[in-house]
């Protein structure tokens, strides 16, 4: 392919995008799904060490308070998050709010109830938690430890360098499993998809608000780089969005 017509075709690939996953009244013919290939609802690590966290608990906040203390916070105070807190926000993110028919259903809303958002979390500073990077097992409410030591630079780094990551106390790194919702939705599964972070990273900013922190969501990434860091290989899976999180500085 020439080189001119590869880079034309790069420069509009988001408006092909979005032309090719429209809804088109005359192609809406139903798609039967292959139920023996659901993928997994759940992403979980059984050889990885766990620390459980406590039961999700919120100071009285109302949602108004929430929605008018709610703002973008780039500097964080020292001091480290205690556990109760990353509980909270974990759960308020995508944690299991009632399980019914069989089914566990999440504080999120998601596209077909099928959750494709994954949580790592990576601990600068939280009480009774050794740094490191983390996931958290939705099904347990437990944070599973993927690696022991700091990783708040990398993390920094594969966000284009915003210190911001590294001297937050959290790092919440949501990726997406593609492939649990475009096994129903097809290729405009990924629309949804996208849709989906934006509710978990909402829920999750209005809790930071109701607990005192502040919150500043990331989509600037390196995404090699940042998948490299959670093991994920960027195309079945891959790292989407942050938040990072923390008491808010003097003056913000």
């Amino acid at each position: 392919m020439p080189h001119n017509l590869n880079r034309n075709l790069m420069d509009n690939i988001g408006e092909q995008f979005q032309e090719r996953t429209k809804h088109v009244r005359s192609a809406m013919a139903g798609r039967g799904l292959d139920w023996d290939r659901k993928p997994l609802t759940y992403k979980e690590y059984p050889e990885a060490k766990r620390f459980p966290l406590p039961p999700p608990a919120a100071r009285t906040s109302s949602v108004h308070e929430a929605l008018s203390n709610r703002r973008s916070v780039r500097r964080f105070a020292p001091g480290p998050m205690t556990l109760a807190d990353l509980s909270y926000l974990l759960w308020a993110a995508t944690g299991i709010r009632e399980s019914r028919g069989g089914h566990a259903f999440r504080t999120a809303p998601s596209a077909g109830a099928l959750y494709p958002i994954e949580t790592y979390v990576a601990v600068n500073s939280v009480e009774g938690l050794p740094q490191g990077l983390y996931h958290y097992g939705v099904r347990e409410h437990v944070l599973e430890q993927l690696r022991m030591g700091p990783v708040g630079e990398e993390v920094s780094q594969a966000a284009l360098d915003q210190d911001m990551c590294s001297e937050a106390p959290v790092v919440l790194i949501h990726s997406a499993v593609f492939e649990r919702t475009v096994w129903k939705y097809g290729q405009r599964g990924y629309r949804y998809v996208y849709l989906d972070a934006a509710h978990v990273s909402a829920q999750m900013s209005l809790a930071a608000a109701s607990l005192g922190l502040g919150s500043c969501q990331i989509a600037a990434i390196y995404d090699d780089e940042m998948n490299a860091l959670l093991g994920a290989d960027g195309v079945r899976e891959s790292a989407i969005y942050l938040s990072v999180i923390g008491r808010p500085a003097g003056g913000e």
